[in-house]
């Protein structure tokens, strides 16, 4: 669940009406003994409250409750998977503004909740007459040793020997969970870092600062020289980096530089990486150059994470810094994405900016084009035909995706290829096809 605080379905009776569903269906499921959720929050001035509340609903089923406070998206998968919780909650809306928030559900095992759990908490909420309330909030205590369980099992990652930068990194918290976690884990592991936007008021999370605006943390970099810099998001289970020239890298970069990494230790599983239809084709190009191949999913770490279950792989991710090391968590974490750079760059002896320059990203367009109507685009001819045409024009020098938004009256089309004005030329012809069919008259 997602949306602006306070409003349905983040408005207080729906909230404690989720938390008394969930406590429900545990209490359904998971057999002998009483169930166990683990709870943890990012820094949004709304989080405590939802989490009050969400607790009152739980215990309101007999459903013992565990907080963690301020804590990453991923740490909370790790404490429920670590302790054998029945679920985790992290109450955060990631990288959207602060007056946003979410509740986001894990199961036993440290994966999202499946569809078909989603559904039938949804169907509890709405049988739930709890009233109009009033829906007391519950004051909760966060026990420090989890964080600590995080940050020691972080801390495991990396070889007691290998190198480390002998210069200060620069980190970007977001004004987020990160802010909590990163101190701990770079003092642990006596790592120098010059750390930015660590200093949250519950308004500031993502703003103008984290993985979605790197730029600052890039002009650090690059004013420091530092070995590398990297941005978290809100509840840090994503990341983008930055060379010591202050050259932005994406989550294309990082799989660029760990697939043939892991290929050469023989670790690889199926020498293949999992993205996504936005991963660039130039990534798929220079993989294919090691004899590693690219297995492309809809947009979102849900689908890549299906695709790396059911064949068998162990990385993927997304360009948004979402990415997946398998055998290390089952969902992003930007804490392990960053030591894995760094077990990357102190092993191979490579630096930052050698370990991603040889990717070169194809020139890429989105365009959002308003729409009035859904119709399947395959339905509207004169549609198909340009972006048959175009397809058929590109070949396999360049890409084509034509697809709605889920959530907006968008359609939304990506043309990527090695020639910038080729991919203007064909942007455009789909984007004006759209628009004579189907777009959305401007308003005067």
């Amino acid at each position: 669940m997602r949306g602006e605080a306070g409003r349905y379905p983040l408005d207080q009776q729906t909230v404690f009406k989720f938390g008394k569903a969930l406590g429900g269906l545990l209490q359904k499921t998971s057999g002998a003994g009483q169930p166990r959720i683990i709870l943890g929050e990012d820094t949004r001035e709304s989080s405590r409250w939802i989490s009050g509340t969400l607790s009152r609903g739980i215990r309101s089923t007999g459903t013992e409750l565990f907080y963690a406070g301020v804590i990453t998206t991923p740490g909370v998968a790790f404490l429920t998977r670590h302790h054998g919780f029945n679920a985790g909650i992290m109450v955060s809306a990631s990288h959207n503004p602060y007056d946003d928030n979410g509740i986001k559900v894990f199961s036993n095992s440290g994966l999202k909740l499946s569809e078909i759990q989603e559904l039938e908490i949804e169907g509890a909420i709405e049988a739930e007459h709890s009233g109009d309330g009033p829906y007391p909030q519950e004051e909760l205590s966060p026990e420090p040793e989890f964080l600590r369980e995080y940050v020691s099992y972080l801390c495991g990652l990396l070889p007691g020997s290998l190198r480390l930068p002998g210069a200060p990194l620069v980190v970007d918290c977001a004004n987020g969970s990160a802010s909590r976690v990163v101190p701990l884990l770079l003092q642990e592991l006596g790592i120098e870092a010059r750390v930015l936007n660590a200093a949250p008021d519950g308004r500031n999370i993502n703003f103008h600062c984290g993985s979605l605006f790197p730029a600052g943390m890039a002009r650090e970099a690059h004013a420091t020289q530092a070995p590398l810099g990297i941005a978290l998001d809100g509840d840090a289970d994503r990341a983008i980096f930055a060379t010591p020239e202050g050259r932005i890298a994406d989550g294309d970069h990082v799989l660029y530089a760990a697939a043939p990494f892991y290929e050469l230790q023989h670790n690889l599983k199926g020498h293949t990486v999992v993205g996504t239809q936005m991963t660039n084709l130039g990534l798929e190009h220079a993989l294919a150059r090691s004899g590693i191949a690219l297995w492309r999913t809809a947009v979102g770490d849900r689908y890549v994470l299906e695709e790396m279950l059911k064949s068998g792989y162990n990385l993927g991710g997304e360009p948004s810094g979402h990415i997946i090391f398998a055998d290390l968590s089952l969902v992003g974490d930007g804490l392990i994405t960053l030591l894995q750079v760094l077990r990357i760059l102190g092993e191979t002896g490579a630096s930052f900016t050698e370990a991603v320059s040889g990717l070169k990203p194809y020139p890429q367009v989105i365009r959002n084009v308003p729409v009035r109507e859904k119709p399947p685009l395959e339905s509207i001819p004169e549609v198909a035909r340009i972006i048959e045409a175009c397809t058929r024009e590109l070949g396999d020098a360049g890409r084509i995706v034509v697809r709605y938004s889920g959530t907006e009256r968008l359609a939304r089309v990506m043309v990527e290829a090695e020639d910038a004005v080729t991919v203007e030329h064909h942007a455009g012809l789909i984007t004006k096809a759209i628009e004579s069919t189907i777009g959305a008259a401007r308003e005067h």
